[in-house]
């Protein structure tokens, strides 16, 4: 094993975290990928994940089951229908949040972080594109980091995790031209939040936010060119 710092990634198969992952990869980090089956009803994202690991190369690429939906709450884990084609910039929390998701998550790699000596977590929200999701806003994430340096033995030792959010400030088209300099295959990503058998929605928030993405970076999105060389 290498020398290089290392640092956990929370990977869910999207373009976020493979961009996020890729860039903490091209500064350095060895990467540990940590994706959490958390009763999702997008649970293709599980597959989306293993190909995005595989790409990035990474150290290793731990699977949890984390069962969120036994408490309901959210239409990812089932509790409601997903919705579509609604009005992304009235300012209201979507039905597809899930109570204290991002918080389980950081708590989860913060926790195998200490286990593997990771200096760093990284993590591929953003404050811009983000539906409007409290657990993705860089005040959180400050908090969170805040919290490792005084729950950890790693942090009462001087030796304080760090948070990394590589996207925070982007939109979703500045990742995109992120991850075509790095020359990401984003064919391998998922995003939808309710994708049939074969194809996305089309017309879910993260669809949306992708599809916009994509159209304001000026470069045709991958999977939906596939998914046509197909019909």
């Amino acid at each position: 094993m290498s020398d290089r710092p290392r640092a956990v990634l929370l990977l869910s198969g999207g373009l976020d975290s493979y961009t996020a992952g890729a860039m903490a990869k091209a500064d350095g980090h060895a990467i540990y990928a940590l994706t959490v089956r958390y009763g999702q009803v997008h649970a293709r994202e599980i597959e989306a994940a293993r190909r995005v690991a595989h790409a990035l190369g990474v150290v290793r690429h731990l699977e949890l089951d984390v069962p969120l939906a036994l408490l309901g709450g959210s239409s990812l884990v089932g509790d409601g229908a997903i919705p579509k084609d609604r009005a992304m910039e009235d300012g209201t929390i979507p039905s597809t949040y899930v109570p204290a998701r991002n918080t389980v998550f950081l708590a989860l790699a913060m926790a195998w972080a200490e286990v593997v000596a990771a200096e760093a977590i990284v993590i591929g929200v953003n404050a811009l594109d983000y539906s409007g999701y409290p657990d993705c806003r860089p005040e959180f994430l400050s908090a969170f980091e805040r919290l490792a340096a005084v729950a950890t033995k790693a942090g009462v030792e001087g030796r304080p995790l760090r948070i990394l959010a590589p996207l925070l400030t982007l939109s979703k088209a500045d990742i995109i031209r992120r991850g075509q300099a790095l020359r990401l295959d984003y064919g391998l990503t998922l995003s939808c939040y309710d994708p049939g058998a074969v194809a996305p929605c089309g017309r879910c928030d993260s669809c949306r936010l992708r599809a916009r993405g994509f159209a304001e970076a000026g470069v045709a999105d991958p999977a939906v060119t596939f998914l046509r060389s197909d019909d």
